[in-house]
Protein backbone atom coordinates (compact mmCIF):
# COMPACT_ATOMS: atom_id res chain seq x y z
CA UNK A 1 0.00 0.00 0.00
CA UNK A 2 2.53 2.44 1.04
CA UNK A 3 4.52 2.23 -2.07
CA UNK A 4 1.22 2.61 -4.57
CA UNK A 5 0.02 5.21 -2.43
CA UNK A 6 3.40 7.01 -2.53
CA UNK A 7 3.48 6.64 -6.46
CA UNK A 8 -0.04 8.24 -6.43
CA UNK A 9 0.43 11.30 -4.36
CA UNK A 10 3.72 11.57 -6.28
CA UNK A 11 1.93 11.78 -9.47
CA UNK A 12 -1.05 13.79 -8.32
CA UNK A 13 0.94 16.72 -6.90
CA UNK A 14 4.84 16.77 -7.68
CA UNK A 15 4.56 17.53 -11.36
CA UNK A 16 1.73 19.77 -10.67
CA UNK A 17 4.08 22.00 -8.37
CA UNK A 18 7.36 21.76 -9.98
CA UNK A 19 4.73 23.25 -13.20
CA UNK A 20 4.39 26.42 -10.84
CA UNK A 21 8.11 26.44 -8.94
CA UNK A 22 9.39 26.59 -13.01
CA UNK A 23 7.23 29.29 -13.49
CA UNK A 24 8.66 31.00 -10.21
CA UNK A 25 11.73 30.23 -11.00
CA UNK A 26 11.67 31.67 -14.83
CA UNK A 27 10.22 34.84 -13.20
CA UNK A 28 12.35 36.23 -10.45
CA UNK A 29 15.62 34.99 -12.81
CA UNK A 30 14.51 36.41 -16.41
CA UNK A 31 16.63 39.43 -15.72
CA UNK A 32 19.59 37.54 -15.94
CA UNK A 33 19.18 37.79 -19.53
CA UNK A 34 17.05 40.92 -19.82
CA UNK A 35 20.68 42.48 -18.52
CA UNK A 36 21.64 42.06 -21.48
CA UNK A 37 19.97 44.78 -22.97
CA UNK A 38 18.27 46.29 -20.20
CA UNK A 39 21.75 47.45 -18.81
CA UNK A 40 22.43 49.53 -21.87
CA UNK A 41 18.65 50.72 -22.52
CA UNK A 42 17.93 52.33 -18.90
CA UNK A 43 21.43 52.74 -17.40
CA UNK A 44 22.18 49.90 -14.96
CA UNK A 45 25.68 48.86 -14.76
CA UNK A 46 27.29 45.44 -12.78
CA UNK A 47 27.01 46.99 -9.04
CA UNK A 48 23.62 48.63 -9.81
CA UNK A 49 22.48 45.24 -11.59
CA UNK A 50 23.62 43.24 -8.79
CA UNK A 51 21.96 44.86 -6.32
CA UNK A 52 18.62 44.93 -7.95
CA UNK A 53 19.07 41.16 -8.48
CA UNK A 54 19.66 41.10 -4.62
CA UNK A 55 17.06 43.50 -4.05
CA UNK A 56 14.42 40.36 -4.61
CA UNK A 57 15.68 38.36 -1.41
CA UNK A 58 15.78 41.29 1.10
CA UNK A 59 11.49 41.31 0.37
CA UNK A 60 11.26 38.06 0.23
CA UNK A 61 13.06 37.63 3.81
CA UNK A 62 10.88 40.34 5.23
CA UNK A 63 7.71 38.66 4.20
CA UNK A 64 8.40 34.97 3.99
CA UNK A 65 7.32 34.01 7.25
CA UNK A 66 4.25 35.85 7.65
CA UNK A 67 3.14 34.97 4.24
CA UNK A 68 3.54 31.01 5.30
CA UNK A 69 2.03 31.88 8.88
CA UNK A 70 -0.76 33.26 6.93
CA UNK A 71 -0.84 29.54 4.71
CA UNK A 72 -1.93 27.39 6.81
CA UNK A 73 -5.01 29.96 7.32
CA UNK A 74 -6.17 30.79 4.03
CA UNK A 75 -5.37 27.13 2.72
CA UNK A 76 -2.68 26.53 -0.03
CA UNK A 77 -4.90 26.74 -2.99
CA UNK A 78 -5.11 29.94 -2.31
CA UNK A 79 -2.33 31.47 -0.80
CA UNK A 80 -0.62 29.97 -3.75
CA UNK A 81 -2.99 31.49 -6.37
CA UNK A 82 -2.61 34.88 -4.59
CA UNK A 83 1.06 34.53 -4.70
CA UNK A 84 0.88 33.38 -8.58
CA UNK A 85 -1.38 36.47 -9.28
CA UNK A 86 0.36 39.36 -7.73
CA UNK A 87 4.11 38.30 -8.84
CA UNK A 88 3.17 37.53 -12.57
CA UNK A 89 1.99 41.24 -12.61
CA UNK A 90 5.24 42.49 -11.32
CA UNK A 91 7.17 40.66 -13.65
CA UNK A 92 5.26 42.25 -16.25
CA UNK A 93 5.64 45.79 -14.80
CA UNK A 94 9.73 45.22 -15.01
CA UNK A 95 9.04 45.91 -18.70
CA UNK A 96 8.22 49.43 -18.19
CA UNK A 97 11.70 49.72 -15.85
CA UNK A 98 12.62 53.56 -16.49
CA UNK A 99 15.67 53.37 -14.65
CA UNK A 100 17.86 52.00 -11.40
CA UNK A 101 15.44 53.65 -9.12
CA UNK A 102 12.02 51.67 -10.84
CA UNK A 103 14.75 48.66 -11.22
CA UNK A 104 15.49 48.58 -7.47
CA UNK A 105 11.44 49.35 -6.29
CA UNK A 106 10.37 46.31 -8.84
CA UNK A 107 12.62 43.73 -7.64
CA UNK A 108 11.80 44.41 -4.06
CA UNK A 109 8.25 44.27 -4.59
CA UNK A 110 8.41 40.54 -6.52
CA UNK A 111 10.44 39.13 -3.70
CA UNK A 112 7.34 41.06 -1.38
CA UNK A 113 4.80 39.32 -4.11
CA UNK A 114 6.62 35.50 -4.37
CA UNK A 115 7.34 35.32 -0.32
CA UNK A 116 6.01 32.44 0.95
CA UNK A 117 5.66 30.30 -2.31
CA UNK A 118 8.88 28.08 -1.94
CA UNK A 119 8.80 27.21 1.56
CA UNK A 120 4.89 26.96 1.36
CA UNK A 121 5.55 23.85 -0.97
CA UNK A 122 8.00 22.50 1.33
CA UNK A 123 5.42 22.89 3.53
CA UNK A 124 2.71 21.30 1.53
CA UNK A 125 4.99 18.19 1.21
CA UNK A 126 4.64 17.66 4.70
CA UNK A 127 1.22 17.30 4.72
CA UNK A 128 1.37 14.29 1.82
CA UNK A 129 4.25 12.26 2.34
CA UNK A 130 5.43 10.79 5.93
CA UNK A 131 9.63 11.25 6.50
CA UNK A 132 11.06 9.01 4.89
CA UNK A 133 9.67 9.22 1.51
CA UNK A 134 10.58 13.13 1.98
CA UNK A 135 13.57 13.36 0.46
CA UNK A 136 12.63 12.01 -2.85
CA UNK A 137 9.39 13.90 -3.34
CA UNK A 138 11.24 17.26 -2.50
CA UNK A 139 14.30 15.98 -4.69
CA UNK A 140 11.51 15.93 -7.47
CA UNK A 141 10.17 18.99 -7.05
CA UNK A 142 13.11 20.66 -6.92
CA UNK A 143 14.06 19.60 -10.37
CA UNK A 144 12.17 22.68 -11.29
CA UNK A 145 14.71 25.24 -10.50
CA UNK A 146 17.08 24.06 -13.32
CA UNK A 147 14.32 22.98 -15.25
CA UNK A 148 13.11 26.89 -15.48
CA UNK A 149 16.92 27.76 -16.62
CA UNK A 150 16.78 24.86 -18.96
CA UNK A 151 13.33 26.12 -20.78
CA UNK A 152 14.20 29.93 -20.28
CA UNK A 153 17.59 29.95 -21.82
CA UNK A 154 16.49 29.35 -25.12
CA UNK A 155 12.93 31.40 -24.34
CA UNK A 156 14.41 34.46 -23.54
CA UNK A 157 17.65 34.06 -26.35
CA UNK A 158 15.07 34.35 -28.95
CA UNK A 159 12.87 36.37 -27.12
CA UNK A 160 15.55 39.17 -26.70
CA UNK A 161 15.15 39.47 -30.38
CA UNK A 162 11.49 39.73 -30.85
CA UNK A 163 10.42 43.79 -31.43
CA UNK A 164 6.90 44.83 -32.07
CA UNK A 165 4.69 47.40 -30.52
CA UNK A 166 7.11 49.97 -29.23
CA UNK A 167 8.87 47.13 -27.43
CA UNK A 168 12.21 45.81 -27.20
CA UNK A 169 13.36 42.12 -26.82
CA UNK A 170 13.88 42.42 -22.99
CA UNK A 171 10.88 43.90 -22.18
CA UNK A 172 8.81 41.33 -24.25
CA UNK A 173 10.81 38.39 -21.97
CA UNK A 174 9.36 40.03 -18.73
CA UNK A 175 5.95 40.76 -20.24
CA UNK A 176 5.15 37.00 -21.24
CA UNK A 177 6.78 35.40 -18.09
CA UNK A 178 4.25 37.35 -16.14
CA UNK A 179 1.58 36.25 -17.71
CA UNK A 180 2.54 33.27 -17.49
CA UNK A 181 2.16 33.22 -13.89
CA UNK A 182 -1.60 34.95 -13.66
CA UNK A 183 -2.80 31.97 -15.87
CA UNK A 184 -1.50 29.62 -14.02
CA UNK A 185 -3.37 30.72 -10.70
CA UNK A 186 -7.06 29.23 -12.84
CA UNK A 187 -5.58 25.64 -12.45
CA UNK A 188 -4.15 25.91 -9.36
CA UNK A 189 -7.29 26.75 -7.85
CA UNK A 190 -9.60 24.52 -10.30
CA UNK A 191 -7.27 21.42 -8.90
CA UNK A 192 -5.24 21.50 -6.17
CA UNK A 193 -6.21 19.68 -3.16
CA UNK A 194 -5.28 21.51 0.28
CA UNK A 195 -5.06 18.40 2.10
CA UNK A 196 -4.81 14.16 1.72
CA UNK A 197 -8.27 14.56 3.18
CA UNK A 198 -9.88 16.77 0.90
CA UNK A 199 -8.87 15.03 -2.45
CA UNK A 200 -11.42 12.89 -3.82
CA UNK A 201 -8.76 10.34 -5.72
CA UNK A 202 -7.12 9.45 -2.48
CA UNK A 203 -9.62 6.62 -0.37
CA UNK A 204 -10.53 7.26 3.20
CA UNK A 205 -7.94 4.33 4.29
CA UNK A 206 -5.31 6.24 2.36
CA UNK A 207 -6.09 9.16 3.96
CA UNK A 208 -6.16 7.45 7.39
CA UNK A 209 -2.87 5.49 6.85
CA UNK A 210 -1.33 9.14 5.72
CA UNK A 211 -2.20 10.47 9.00
CA UNK A 212 -1.41 7.88 10.87
CA UNK A 213 2.53 7.88 9.31
CA UNK A 214 2.41 11.78 10.05
CA UNK A 215 2.03 11.15 13.74
CA UNK A 216 4.43 8.36 14.16
CA UNK A 217 6.95 10.70 12.80
CA UNK A 218 5.78 13.32 15.17
CA UNK A 219 5.97 10.76 17.95
CA UNK A 220 9.63 9.42 16.74
CA UNK A 221 11.27 12.73 16.46
CA UNK A 222 9.32 14.67 20.01
CA UNK A 223 8.24 17.12 17.13
CA UNK A 224 6.01 19.73 18.71
CA UNK A 225 3.69 22.11 16.93
CA UNK A 226 2.98 25.41 19.51
CA UNK A 227 0.20 27.22 19.79
CA UNK A 228 2.36 30.11 19.06
CA UNK A 229 4.28 28.84 15.76
CA UNK A 230 6.59 31.99 16.16
CA UNK A 231 7.95 30.13 18.91
CA UNK A 232 10.03 28.26 15.73
CA UNK A 233 11.66 31.16 15.34
CA UNK A 234 13.46 31.01 18.45
CA UNK A 235 14.40 27.26 18.36
CA UNK A 236 18.16 26.14 17.86
CA UNK A 237 17.22 24.04 14.90
CA UNK A 238 15.28 26.43 12.68
CA UNK A 239 18.31 28.99 13.55
CA UNK A 240 20.98 26.51 12.63
CA UNK A 241 19.20 25.60 9.63
CA UNK A 242 18.93 28.79 8.54
CA UNK A 243 22.39 29.45 9.08
CA UNK A 244 23.61 26.44 7.10
CA UNK A 245 21.36 27.48 4.16
CA UNK A 246 23.00 30.36 3.40
CA UNK A 247 26.08 29.15 1.24
CA UNK A 248 24.00 27.21 -1.07
CA UNK A 249 21.76 30.21 -2.08
CA UNK A 250 24.95 32.76 -2.59
CA UNK A 251 26.37 30.23 -4.94
CA UNK A 252 23.17 29.42 -6.86
CA UNK A 253 22.20 32.59 -7.18
CA UNK A 254 25.35 34.06 -7.83
CA UNK A 255 26.18 31.51 -10.38
CA UNK A 256 22.50 31.70 -11.99
CA UNK A 257 22.29 35.28 -12.62
CA UNK A 258 25.68 35.72 -13.64
CA UNK A 259 25.76 32.59 -16.03
CA UNK A 260 24.29 34.59 -18.97
CA UNK A 261 26.95 37.35 -18.56
CA UNK A 262 29.90 34.66 -18.24
CA UNK A 263 28.59 32.77 -21.67
CA UNK A 264 28.41 36.02 -23.32
CA UNK A 265 31.90 36.58 -22.81
CA UNK A 266 32.56 33.51 -25.39
CA UNK A 267 31.40 35.69 -28.02
CA UNK A 268 28.46 34.67 -28.95
CA UNK A 269 25.22 35.83 -30.32
CA UNK A 270 22.15 36.49 -27.94
CA UNK A 271 20.39 33.11 -29.29
CA UNK A 272 23.91 31.24 -28.79
CA UNK A 273 24.11 32.41 -25.35
CA UNK A 274 20.40 31.31 -24.60
CA UNK A 275 21.50 27.71 -25.63
CA UNK A 276 25.04 27.24 -24.38
CA UNK A 277 23.44 28.68 -21.08
CA UNK A 278 20.83 25.80 -20.97
CA UNK A 279 23.84 23.04 -20.66
CA UNK A 280 24.64 23.56 -17.30
CA UNK A 281 21.33 23.06 -16.17
CA UNK A 282 20.61 19.68 -18.36
CA UNK A 283 23.81 18.47 -15.68
CA UNK A 284 21.51 20.50 -13.02
CA UNK A 285 18.81 18.25 -13.20
CA UNK A 286 21.03 14.70 -14.12
CA UNK A 287 22.15 15.66 -10.41
CA UNK A 288 19.59 16.56 -8.50
CA UNK A 289 17.64 13.19 -9.93
CA UNK A 290 21.29 11.20 -8.83
CA UNK A 291 21.54 12.87 -5.47
CA UNK A 292 18.46 12.38 -4.02
CA UNK A 293 18.40 8.70 -4.39
CA UNK A 294 21.87 8.27 -3.34
CA UNK A 295 20.72 10.46 -0.28
CA UNK A 296 17.45 8.40 0.55
CA UNK A 297 20.43 5.31 1.09
CA UNK A 298 21.84 7.48 4.36
CA UNK A 299 19.75 7.23 7.51
CA UNK A 300 20.25 10.90 7.53
CA UNK A 301 21.41 13.27 5.33
CA UNK A 302 24.44 15.11 6.04
CA UNK A 303 27.56 13.25 4.63
CA UNK A 304 25.61 13.26 1.57
CA UNK A 305 25.01 16.91 1.84
CA UNK A 306 28.58 17.90 2.53
CA UNK A 307 29.56 16.04 -0.38
CA UNK A 308 27.51 18.07 -2.95
CA UNK A 309 28.93 21.46 -0.95
CA UNK A 310 31.93 20.54 -2.14
CA UNK A 311 31.37 19.06 -5.79
CA UNK A 312 29.55 22.65 -6.05
CA UNK A 313 32.66 24.26 -4.77
CA UNK A 314 35.12 22.37 -7.34
CA UNK A 315 33.06 23.46 -10.34
CA UNK A 316 32.27 26.76 -9.66
CA UNK A 317 35.88 27.73 -8.55
CA UNK A 318 37.28 25.03 -11.61
CA UNK A 319 35.52 27.89 -14.16
CA UNK A 320 37.49 30.67 -12.92
CA UNK A 321 40.61 28.90 -13.55
CA UNK A 322 40.16 27.84 -16.86
CA UNK A 323 40.66 29.90 -20.26
CA UNK A 324 39.05 27.34 -23.19
CA UNK A 325 35.21 28.31 -23.00
CA UNK A 326 34.27 23.85 -23.22
CA UNK A 327 36.52 23.62 -20.47
CA UNK A 328 34.86 26.66 -18.65
CA UNK A 329 30.99 25.20 -19.60
CA UNK A 330 32.06 22.25 -18.18
CA UNK A 331 32.90 23.53 -15.05
CA UNK A 332 30.04 25.72 -14.56
CA UNK A 333 28.13 22.57 -15.44
CA UNK A 334 29.69 20.88 -12.59
CA UNK A 335 29.07 23.33 -10.54
CA UNK A 336 25.34 23.25 -11.11
CA UNK A 337 25.30 19.28 -11.03
CA UNK A 338 26.44 20.22 -7.10
CA UNK A 339 24.71 22.99 -6.49
CA UNK A 340 20.46 22.63 -7.66
CA UNK A 341 20.94 19.43 -5.89
CA UNK A 342 21.69 20.87 -2.47
CA UNK A 343 17.77 21.60 -1.78
CA UNK A 344 16.63 18.13 -2.05
CA UNK A 345 19.03 16.72 -0.01
CA UNK A 346 18.91 19.51 2.41
CA UNK A 347 15.75 20.03 3.17
CA UNK A 348 14.80 16.24 4.12
CA UNK A 349 16.67 17.39 7.68
CA UNK A 350 14.89 20.35 9.25
CA UNK A 351 11.81 18.61 8.42
CA UNK A 352 12.78 16.37 11.08
CA UNK A 353 12.18 19.00 13.76
CA UNK A 354 9.32 20.88 13.33
CA UNK A 355 5.48 20.25 12.33
CA UNK A 356 2.12 21.27 11.78
CA UNK A 357 1.82 25.00 12.01
CA UNK A 358 5.52 25.53 13.33
CA UNK A 359 6.62 23.55 10.34
CA UNK A 360 5.13 26.35 8.35
CA UNK A 361 6.87 29.50 9.79
CA UNK A 362 9.89 27.35 10.51
CA UNK A 363 10.51 26.88 7.11
CA UNK A 364 10.01 30.32 5.71
CA UNK A 365 12.01 31.25 8.57
CA UNK A 366 14.79 28.88 7.33
CA UNK A 367 14.36 29.70 3.71
CA UNK A 368 13.99 33.27 4.31
CA UNK A 369 17.30 34.01 6.12
CA UNK A 370 19.08 31.60 4.12
CA UNK A 371 18.01 33.24 0.81
CA UNK A 372 19.78 36.25 2.42
CA UNK A 373 22.48 34.64 0.31
CA UNK A 374 20.48 35.25 -2.40
CA UNK A 375 20.92 39.24 -2.05
CA UNK A 376 24.62 38.39 -1.43
CA UNK A 377 25.91 36.23 -3.70
CA UNK A 378 24.69 38.89 -7.09
CA UNK A 379 25.65 41.81 -5.16
CA UNK A 380 29.19 40.38 -3.72
CA UNK A 381 30.12 39.03 -7.54
CA UNK A 382 28.54 42.51 -9.04
CA UNK A 383 31.02 44.45 -6.70
CA UNK A 384 33.95 42.05 -7.76
CA UNK A 385 32.95 42.27 -11.94
CA UNK A 386 32.28 46.36 -11.56
CA UNK A 387 35.70 46.88 -9.71
CA UNK A 388 38.01 44.11 -11.75
CA UNK A 389 36.13 43.93 -15.05
CA UNK A 390 36.29 40.10 -15.01
CA UNK A 391 33.48 37.57 -13.20
CA UNK A 392 36.51 34.72 -12.23
CA UNK A 393 36.86 36.69 -9.02
CA UNK A 394 33.54 36.59 -8.80
CA UNK A 395 33.41 32.56 -9.13
CA UNK A 396 36.20 32.44 -6.61
CA UNK A 397 34.14 33.88 -4.24
CA UNK A 398 31.48 31.72 -4.56
CA UNK A 399 33.67 28.41 -4.20
CA UNK A 400 35.18 29.96 -0.96
CA UNK A 401 31.70 30.02 0.61
CA UNK A 402 30.72 26.20 -0.47
CA UNK A 403 33.65 24.77 1.06
CA UNK A 404 32.36 27.01 4.01
CA UNK A 405 29.05 24.80 3.53
CA UNK A 406 30.71 22.16 3.59
CA UNK A 407 32.57 22.18 6.77
CA UNK A 408 29.19 23.62 8.70
CA UNK A 409 27.12 20.57 7.47
CA UNK A 410 29.54 18.62 9.26
CA UNK A 411 29.85 21.24 12.08
CA UNK A 412 25.82 20.74 12.50
CA UNK A 413 25.54 17.74 12.39
CA UNK A 414 27.89 17.19 15.45
CA UNK A 415 26.26 19.55 17.28
CA UNK A 416 22.42 18.28 16.62
CA UNK A 417 23.33 15.23 16.83
CA UNK A 418 25.86 14.73 19.94
CA UNK A 419 23.90 14.13 22.93
CA UNK A 420 20.72 12.35 20.52
CA UNK A 421 20.48 8.77 21.19
CA UNK A 422 20.89 6.57 18.44
CA UNK A 423 17.26 6.06 16.13
CA UNK A 424 16.05 3.45 13.84
CA UNK A 425 14.23 6.03 12.82
CA UNK A 426 14.28 4.77 8.81
CA UNK A 427 13.51 0.96 9.21
CA UNK A 428 12.39 0.64 5.87
CA UNK A 429 15.38 2.64 4.17
CA UNK A 430 16.07 -0.18 2.13
CA UNK A 431 12.65 -0.98 0.90
CA UNK A 432 12.07 -0.05 -2.56
CA UNK A 433 10.49 3.90 -2.67
CA UNK A 434 8.33 5.49 -5.10
CA UNK A 435 9.94 8.79 -7.57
Amino acid sequence: MEKALTAKVTWRIIPFVMVLYTVAYVDRSAVGFAQLHMGTDIGINAAAYGLGAGLFFLGYFLFEVPSNWILPKVGPRKWFARILITWGIITAAMAFATGPTTFYILRFLLGVAEAGFYPGILYYITLWFPQRNRTRATGSFVMAAPLAFLIMSPLAGWLLGVNGFGLVGWQWLFIVVGVVAVLLAIPTLLFLKDSPREAEWITEEEATWIDTELAKDKARYGLVDHANPFKALLTKPVIIFALLFFPSTVGVYGLSYWLPQVIKKFGNSDLITGWLTAIPYVFALIGIYITSRWASRFRENWIPLAAIFLVSAVGVGASALVADPAAQLACLSLAAFGLYSIAGVFWALPTRFVVGATAAVGIAAINSFGNLGGFVGPYVVGLVVQSTGSTQNGMLFLAAVLVVGAIATLAVRYFLTRNRPTEVDQENVSEPQAA
